[in-house]
């Protein structure tokens, strides 16, 4: 979920930092392709095995001729992606946070200096002296979020975006973008490799992604949820964010093979009136528990608070039976934790009964 509640300002890179930045990465040139695969070209004189690493990413021709020392996280996904890749030690920043970082990686986080909790400015960025930047959304590496990635461009920065954000998907409107056909796991899978690549550990990146299949596998093992209907709620009481068909809980639904209430829209996050909530009334409410202030009813027990009060969702079938299911944020963005998703989403269906 990437949408956010004010805009930051850009401010321009100090001209004498310019220079440092110049040798710090590789040349980023506009190209056409889509999807996040990454393809290793014939190693330059004097360079590591394995580099130039070169990637088609989401419209952009990326290029890496070494091993990035000093890259910078700009969404949490992206963050938590080097962290579990074990890369703490060539990070030098993150930023834009929802929740607390994900077990395991607490003591490796906090060697890395958070930059922001939200969109860090883009001078902010440069002061690391970055050799490498990814993020997980289009918005964050646009105008309104850090910088358009031309600009990280002219200062020889190469940038990556996260496929999850731009395969079979069209962000050119007001909102979270419009999925054109079904997000799957595999472009999860892809970005993990991607960025095991270009770090060049790629045995890394095989060994995470068979974890998370493994977790996936054990989590629907014999399990038939059919007949269950659920509805995802990610923030805001006043115009709250649904999920639509597609996105990353339509990866937790299809696997599940349970029915998203809003599955009839492709908007990644349509804003649904309370009203159109209660009339389709799901059998079980996910609701995810975001640590940020950027909306009203952030946390789990705000929007537990809500539902149980308002006049129009208090009747409700899953309010009233208190069937909620709690997600940290990241657990409903296509990240690592989408797995998060499918696994505390499937024991909740199978302790409130409605496992075949």
């Amino acid at each position: 979920m990437s949408r956010d509640a004010e805009d930051s300002s850009v401010p321009l890179a100090h001209p004498a930092r310019s220079a440092v930045l110049l040798v710090a990465g590789a040349l980023l040139a506009a190209g056409c392709g889509s999807g996040g695969a990454a393809s290793a070209g014939p190693a330059a004189k004097g360079a590591a095995a394995g580099y130039p690493v070169r990637l088609d990413n989401c419209g952009q021709r990326v290029e890496i001729d070494r091993a990035p020392r000093r890259a910078v996280a700009l969404d949490q996904g992206s963050a938590e992606v080097m962290l579990s890749l074990g890369l703490a030690d060539r990070m030098v920043g993150t930023a834009t946070w929802t929740d607390p970082v994900l077990k395991g990686l607490e003591k490796a986080n906090a060697r890395v200096p958070r930059l922001a909790d939200r969109y860090p400015s883009f001078e902010k960025v440069l002061d690391t002296e970055p050799d490498f930047v990814s993020a997980s959304f289009l918005y964050t590496l646009g105008k309104g979020g850090v910088a358009p990635r031309e600009q990280f461009a002219k200062l020889g920065v190469p940038t990556y975006l996260s496929p999850t954000d731009c395969v079979g998907k069209d962000n050119s409107g007001d909102g979270d973008g419009v999925r054109t056909r079904p997000l799957t796991m595999d472009t999860v899978y892809g970005e993990i490799r991607d960025l095991a690549r270009v770090f060049g550990v790629p045995e890394r990146g095989e060994k995470l992604v068979g974890e998370l299949r493994a977790r996936v596998e054990k989590a629907t093992a014999g399990a038939d949820f059919g007949d269950a209907s659920v509805l995802y709620w990610f923030s805001d009481s006043q115009g709250p964010y649904m999920a639509g068909c597609c996105g990353a809980p339509g990866i937790v639904s299809g696997t599940l093979g349970v029915k998203n209430v809003f599955d009839d829209t492709k908007e990644e996050w349509p804003q649904i009136n309370w009203e159109t909530v209660a009339d389709r009334d799901p059998d079980v409410l996910v609701i995810a528990d975001l640590t940020r202030k950027a909306q009203s009813a952030e946390s789990a027990a705000k929007k537990i608070e809500f539902l149980e009060s308002h006049p129009v969702t208090r009747n409700m079938t899953a309010v009233k039976s208190k069937r909620y299911v709690i997600l940290s944020g990241q657990a409903m963005n296509p990240t690592v934790r989408t797995v998060e998703g499918i696994e505390k989403v499937a024991a909740a269906l199978r302790t409130y009964g409605l496992a075949k």
